[in-house]
């Protein structure tokens, strides 16, 4: 199987690395939606929400996610979480990740 974020993860595909550790590849967005614009991603293959069996790897992943905002400064004026499951939700990569946006406004509804 190809998968763009396993190569992240194995480093045969560059990228932009904000943090790595054990569980989880933070990275800058290649097409940013707003000024920041992170992947937080699973270092273990899962392709979607749907797919997460072990509950344990969502806690290690956005805790993750709280530590790369605070890091950044983000919860100060807030940020939005966005996790698509699916093509018709947006899910280009079959492989979990979060997106973490930052820096502007965003509108309710989100779609």
């Amino acid at each position: 199987m190809s998968c763009l974020f396993c190569g992240m993860v194995e480093g045969t595909v560059p990228c932009d690395v904000v943090f790595r550790d054990r569980d989880v590849l933070v990275i800058r967005d290649i097409r940013p939606q707003a000024p920041t614009h992170i992947l937080v991603i699973p270092t273990i293959h899962v392709e979607s929400v749907d797919a997460v069996e072990d509950p344990s790897l969502w806690s290690r992943t956005m805790d993750a996610v709280r530590r790369i905002a605070r890091e950044l400064h983000l919860h100060e004026e807030g940020y939005r979480l966005v996790v698509n499951c699916g093509a018709l939700a947006g899910q280009t990569i079959p492989h979990l990740h979060i997106h973490l946006l930052a820096g502007r406004p965003f509108r309710w509804p989100p779609g």
